[in-house]
């Protein structure tokens, strides 16, 4: 069995560059358990980074001053184009406006117990709350609003102001581990938490926390879930080979993808909403068509191919977490196999790869200029993703796929290989 098809000769692939790493201090007759850093997640502002470190803390860092330390960009020193901006920042509950010439503070939060999901969410103003006939909220958040959801063993959720590091809410209603957390990316602060009760739960934080209602489904365990850029559709996936889509206008279910032949844990939209990666324990990556409910492209690691019997085993190659770049024309995968893989949409072998041991989680910047990922030992590593100028074809297939379906693509006037380029059938 090996990493790669016999096609492809490892010593041709590109070495991803490996820039720095942030390690958790080991005290004596540590524990190995409970050390695992189960998620890492980037501000959607740039402004912050955050991890779960093991043993109930998360840590909140500025990402300008940790891509500075990373000593990225030329001579040395960190570009411009990667350096976020500083915002101005409101602290929701006591009216307190922070100078915007201050920067962010770095904060460690104890969160009182394992922590699984870790979620960054932000405030617009104009996207009201369902629950339009309640004219007083305890919180009001302000446009500069940041908020960080954490999911924790006890099946709790606590949200917290990213900017001050205190405490708003205690979200309870989960009777078991809350694995995943997602904001719906619209500033509408509506928050969906996926947990191993094999149900998954939609919150209003706009209006106090309450819960809208609990998306029912999934037979086994509920392993992440994710919004599609416009806020539309949520993914959800867990054990049992379970891809389910859903509606989040009508909070139904929409239907159900096939494909997978293990337990599939991770997921994401592309940033034009054309496309959806699904990553699974049977060895693979698939890239779907969710509005068509059709496989595009299957990104394998583990060759010969398993078979659906083996591929529903251990393996010693499942897929831990997948992740789109904001670019839209590359996926990162982290698998068993001590390697984390970074993909072009338009080929079926790595484009690069890089070493990580014990890998569990990955992310890609705000900017796409850096893939973070989060091990068993909570240590974070990062890599500075391959670079590429996207040709004029992408930008305006991404910008007509931000406003159309599948559907009404191919109810266009235009040749057919228009057809196939405009739904990534030419993948």
């Amino acid at each position: 069995m090996a990493s790669f098809p016999d096609s492809v000769n490892e010593n041709y692939i590109g070495k991803a560059k490996f820039i720095g790493e942030l390690l958790v201090p080991v005290a004596p007759f540590d524990q190995k358990s409970g050390r695992e850093a189960w998620t890492v997640a980037f501000a959607p502002n740039g402004s912050y980074f955050a991890w779960s470190q093991g043993h109930r803390i998360v840590r909140l860092i500025p990402w300008a001053k940790c891509l500075k330390n990373f000593l990225i960009g030329h001579g040395g020193e960190t570009t411009n184009a990667l350096s976020p901006p500083y915002l101005s920042r409101q602290n929701s509950r006591e009216g307190q406006v922070i100078p915007e010439a201050d920067e962010p503070r770095e904060h460690t939060i104890d969160c009182g117990d394992v922590v699984w999901g870790l979620a960054f969410g932000s405030s617009v103003p104009e996207k009201q709350s369902r629950c339009v006939n309640i004219e007083w909220h305890r919180f009001k958040f302000g446009q500069d609003q940041l908020l960080l959801a954490t999911g924790l063993s006890n099946g709790r959720i606590k949200i917290w102001d990213v900017y001050t590091g205190k405490l708003l809410l205690n979200l309870m209603d989960h009777t078991d581990i809350v694995r995943d957390l997602t904001f719906a990316p619209d500033g509408s602060l509506m928050l969906v938490s996926a947990s191993r009760d094999k149900t998954l739960r939609v919150w209003d934080l706009k209006d106090d926390g309450n819960m809208v209602t609990v998306l029912r489904g999934h037979q086994n365990w509920v392993y992440c879930s994710a919004f599609s850029p416009d806020s539309s559709i949520l993914c959800s996936v867990g054990a049992g080979k379970a891809v389910l889509l859903w509606n989040m206008d009508k909070l139904t279910m929409m239907r159900k993808l096939e494909g997978h032949h293990n337990d599939v844990v991770s997921c994401e939209f592309s940033p034009d909403g054309a496309l959806l990666a699904t990553a699974s324990y049977d060895t693979r990556v698939i890239v779907w068509d969710p509005h068509k409910a059709t496989v595009l492209l299957e990104l394998g690691h583990l060759f010969p191919p398993p078979s659906p019997i083996f591929a529903g085993g251990a393996n010693d190659r499942w897929v831990r977490s997948v992740s789109f770049s904001p670019d839209g024309r590359h996926i990162a995968s982290i698998t068993d196999d001590r390697l984390v893989r970074f993909w072009s949409i338009e080929e079926r072998a790595p484009q690069a790869i890089g070493s990580l041991s014990s890998g569990l989680c990955c992310a890609f910047s705000a900017e796409g200029s850096v893939l973070a990922a989060g091990t068993r030992d909570g240590s974070v590593h990062f890599w500075e993703c391959p670079r590429s100028v996207p040709s004029l074809q992408h930008i305006s297939r991404m910008s007509l796929r931000r406003v159309m379906t599948s559907q009404q693509v191919e109810t266009l006037a235009i040749p057919i290989p228009l057809h196939n380029f405009l739904t990534y059938k030419v993948i």
